[in-house]
Parts: C-alpha cells; sequence; structure tokens
C-alpha cells in the first residue's frame, strides 16, 4: 500500500463483487489515514438507496462516531475534481451537514459526518409507502418536504446568473446525466452506462395480472430501441433510441450552458436528507453534496431529487423484490406498439411531494430563468430527458441484471422511463401533470 494508493475506489469494487469484509478492511485503513486516529469500530451498510455509494458508520479511537460516505462512478476519478461542497451550499443559504473529515484526493474520497440518530427522510417515506404504524404523518412530511422546497427556490432564484460553456463542463452534476450516455467513439446516446447496462442484451418485460390482457415479451435491444409505447391506455410520440440521442444532443454541457446555472446541491434527493427535529418542526438538512456546485446548470439542479423522491417510488426502483410481490405489468405487442398495462401507482404521499416541488421550487425557478431571458422554449424537452436517464443510468433497470430486476419490475421501469421522456399523444400523465403544475 502506498501514500496515495486508491482505497476507496478498491473498497468500492471489493464491495460491488460481495467481499463486504475486504472492503470494510480498505474503509478502516482510510479512516484512519484521513482522520489520523485508530478505528475501533467500523460498520459497512449497504441499503437500497445505495445504488452508486458506500456508506456506514465509524468509532474512533477516542470514542467519537462518524457516518462515512462516498460515490462509487466510474471514472470519477478524473471527472470530478471539487467532490465536496458543502461550505459553498452553507454560504447560500442551503441546510447541509458540514462534514468533519474529509479528502478529496482521487479513489480516495470520503466524508464523515457526526453521527446523527434521525432517520434519512428517505426512510420515513418508504414508511409511509409500506403503512407502517410507526411511520409519522404524512402531513408533518410534507410540510417538513414543504419548507424545504421554498427554500430551494429561494436559493436557485437568488444565485441564477449566465454561464460559459466551460463553467458549465467543469460542474461534476454532469456525471449524474451525460456522463453516464457517452462515451468516445460511441454513437451520441449509445456510450457509457447504456452500453455497459443494456448495449446487445436480451430484454424481458412484464409478468401478466393487470386486465388479463398479456403477459411477458421478450425483446432485443434493438427491437427495444426501436419500439413505440402505449402506456395505460396512453400512446407515446418517440422511441427508446430517438429519445436517447436527443438527451445526447440537449443535455450536453455546452448545450445546457446557455440557459444560466445556480449554486445548488444537484443530488439532495431523501437518501442525502436528514429527517431532523426540533421542536414541532422538521428542517430536512441534507448530506454528501459530491455533485453540487456554484455554476450547475440551471434546468439540472432539482432533477435528481424531482425524480427520486417520488417517481422512484413507491418500490420498483430501489427494491424490485418488493414490488414484484406488490405489483403487476402485464406487456403484449400489439401492431409493433409495446402495450404496458400496470397495477402500480405513485401512493397520495409521492404524489402530493411531487407537486410539492412543482409548485413550491420549479415554478419560482422557471419564471426566473424567463425573466432573465434564459428560459429555452425546449426546456420541457431539457427537463424530461433528465427525469428520464434518472431511473435507466442509475442502475440497470433490465431483468436478470444487476440491479435486481425482474421483468414484471423491469417493465415498470421502462414504462417509467418512456413516460418520463416522450410526449403523450393524448391525455396526461404522472409527468405531463408533473410540467402542468409547474407552468401553472
Amino acid at each position: 500500500m502506498t501514500v496515495n494508493d486508491p482505497l476507496a475506489t478498491r473498497a468500492r469494487d471489493l464491495a460491488r463483487s460481495g467481499d463486504q469484509e475486504g472492503a470494510a478492511a480498505l474503509i478502516r485503513t482510510l479512516v484512519a489515514d484521513v482522520t489520523g486516529q485508530e478505528v475501533r469500530d467500523l460498520v459497512l451498510t449497504l441499503d437500497q438507496y445505495s445504488l452508486n455509494s458506500v456508506n456506514g458508520r465509524a468509532t474512533l479511537a477516542d470514542g467519537s462516531r462518524y457516518f462515512y460516505k462516498f460515490h462509487s462512478e466510474e471514472g470519477e476519478d478524473q471527472t470530478i475534481a471539487e467532490y465536496y461542497n458543502a461550505e459553498l451550499l452553507r454560504e447560500h443559504g442551503y441546510l447541509v451537514d458540514l462534514p468533519v473529515f474529509a479528502s478529496g484526493e482521487p479513489g480516495r474520497q470520503i466524508l464523515l459526518y457526526a453521527l446523527r440518530d434521525e432517520p434519512r427522510l428517505a426512510d420515513v417515506a418508504r414508511a409511509d409507502d409500506l403503512g407502517e404504524h410507526d411511520a409519522p404523518p404524512g402531513d408533518v412530511i410534507l410540510a417538513a418536504q414543504a419548507d424545504r422546497d421554498e427554500l430551494a427556490a429561494r436559493n436557485l432564484v437568488a444565485s441564477l446568473h449566465p454561464i460559459t460553456a466551460a463553467q458549465s463542463a467543469a460542474e461534476p452534476i454532469h456525471q449524474l446525466f451525460h456522463h453516464r450516455l457517452t462515451s468516445p467513439g460511441a454513437e451520441p446516446g449509445r456510450g457509457g452506462r447504456i452500453a455497459s447496462f443494456y448495449e446487445g442484451r436480451d430484454f424481458a418485460l412484464g409478468g401478466g395480472e393487470p386486465g388479463g390482457t398479456g403477459g411477458t415479451i421478450e425483446l432485443s435491444w434493438q427491437q427495444l430501441l426501436d419500439a413505440r409505447w402505449r402506456i395505460d391506455g396512453i400512446d407515446y410520440d418517440r422511441t427508446l433510441g430517438e429519445l436517447l440521442a436527443e438527451a445526447a444532443e440537449l443535455l450536453d454541457p455546452a448545450a445546457v450552458a446557455a440557459f444560466g446555472g445556480v449554486v445548488a446541491h444537484g443530488d439532495d434527493h431523501n437518501a442525502n436528507v436528514w429527517f431532523t427535529t426540533e421542536g414541532d418542526a422538521h428542517p430536512l438538512v441534507a448530506f454528501d453534496p459530491a455533485f453540487a456546485g456554484r455554476h450547475v446548470p440551471a434546468l439540472l439542479a432539482e432533477v435528481k431529487a424531482t425524480f427520486h423522491n417520488a417517481l422512484a417510488h413507491p418500490l420498483w426502483l430501489y427494491e424490485p423484490a418488493l414490488a414484484e410481490e406488490r405489483y403487476g405489468a402485464a406487456v403484449r405487442i400489439v401492431d409493433g406498439i409495446v402495450v404496458v398495462e400496470r397495477d402500480w401507482a405513485l401512493t397520495p404521499l409521492r404524489a402530493a411531494l411531487l407537486t410539492s416541488r412543482a409548485e413550491r421550487t420549479w415554478r419560482p425557478l422557471i419564471a426566473a430563468l424567463a425573466e432573465q431571458g434564459l428560459l429555452p422554449e425546449h426546456w420541457r424537452r431539457i427537463v424530461r430527458l433528465a427525469l428520464m436517464l434518472c431511473p435507466l443510468l442509475v442502475r440497470d433497470v433490465r431483468a436478470g441484471g444487476a440491479g435486481g430486476h425482474t421483468p414484471t419490475t423491469s417493465a415498470l421501469a421502462f414504462a417509467m422511463i418512456v413516460q418520463c421522456g416522450a410526449e403523450p399523444l393524448a391525455g396526461a400523465d404522472d409527468v405531463s401533470a408533473f410540467l402542468t403544475g409547474v407552468e401553472g
């Protein structure tokens, strides 16, 4: 082991391969290097939200206890220069935990926060999804989220400013979108995780039940790219192949630079937010600002939280095994169209969270962009395509792939992917209702 040994990168690889003991040993060494103390105890936590990160708890020799977390993005050593920006966010009015210890050295990126006893907001909302008796009332959760949404809007609008293509390109948030979609030499929209997750694979979609009019179908990757879709009776205007090509063009860092930048966390979905308690209030305190920045393209800043706090639930993205037990998706092909019928739907809490985000955060931001002459006519396409990439590229949603999906949950996933990216030819769905709420 050398001074610059990429312990975080090696621990990530061991954790992904199932060697939790080996990963924990490397993290123990890294924590000791960063803190200057021996580690008395270290726990590696693997939960449904740790899709691209590693986290856990560490107790040092002096008895102090910490929550640690680091990301595990492929290629991060080259693409994420300024890894943590908690102080920047604090300076601009965000409620965010400051790490006690931090390392931004390539391959050794890690943050250690003073250990909190509060749950993450993701865990609180999940308890509501499952109807657990000890879950906080939905109106309490929604009130806390509404306060956060309004605070976000104030901070976004106050920091909105023109940015250059170079400033945009330097922002790490593109690791969540365009960088996962492209690779040198690859066809636009067909590189990155698209290539590693899906290229050349076969896809099984559906498991029967809703309406009793379909079951499971099998498609090649090319067939999936070329298919038209009808989801719960609504026809959509674009194929997945068309959507990927469009996303590669419209979400290019230089392209979105023309529409202004903001100071933002960029990844403050509810698994990165503590559900704290101060008297009767529950201020939401974010952590892990790995993708924060000073010049975050404005139309991307709130996409990740918007999708992952509402549309990723209940269950289908993070916990496909549980979703398989609770939901059905019948799929068939009619006149070349993939027809999906689901009995999955947003819960009342998730629908309310999506409405709050639309009205309290997105609506003021879009109005400010328009006021400053920074709002493009095609802003809805940019938002839709970024929403689409959240489920498609955060993990492999192919049945039998690394994400643990089944034919049923893969059908739920691709239905949501198409709903996010494509436009309904007639009628409305959750995403079009969200955009209507943004417009007021």
